[in-house]
């Protein structure tokens, strides 16, 4: 049922920073696009991962986030999938360890892209209502 590859779902060009970046750009980064997980690279080395929660368990004020660096922050043991994968694995790791983003890397550790349990809802949902289209519902 999930036996395609990652490929075929993952976000391709992902929005990534890089470990001297300053938390200020990464939380302008995770409030406008909406993002909870954002990759952080060397060039093209996934080097760690920095996410929404990272921020808020640090405990400091927006105005704080400029003299903080991502490396001080990020999580530098960072699971990691490869695009060739099938859908289903990245489930069982998110279900297996309680996260919610997975970056997609190559053979040299490059950033290919990334998965997220939304990313592996989605691709579900589409199998089992194929012809639903998504809408939403205002609140009254």
């Amino acid at each position: 049922m999930m036996n395609e590859p990652i490929s075929t779902i993952m976000t391709k060009d992902v929005v990534t920073v890089r470990p001297g970046d300053a938390l200020a750009a990464v939380k302008e980064i995770l409030f406008k696009k909406h993002l909870h997980h954002i990759p952080v690279v060397e060039g093209k080395k996934l080097v760690g991962i920095i996410t929404s929660f990272d921020l808020v368990k640090l405990g400091k004020s927006a105005e704080e986030y400029a003299g903080i660096k991502v490396e001080e922050v990020m999580t530098r043991k960072v699971a990691t999938m490869y695009p060739n994968e099938k859908i289903g694995a990245a489930a069982q790791v998110f279900l297996e360890n309680l996260f919610h983003g997975l970056p997609i890397v190559d053979d040299d550790y490059n950033l290919v892209g990334i998965i997220t349990t939304h990313d592996v809802l989605k691709y579900q949902f589409h199998k089992e209502y194929p012809n639903h289209k998504l809408y939403w519902r205002t609140p009254q």
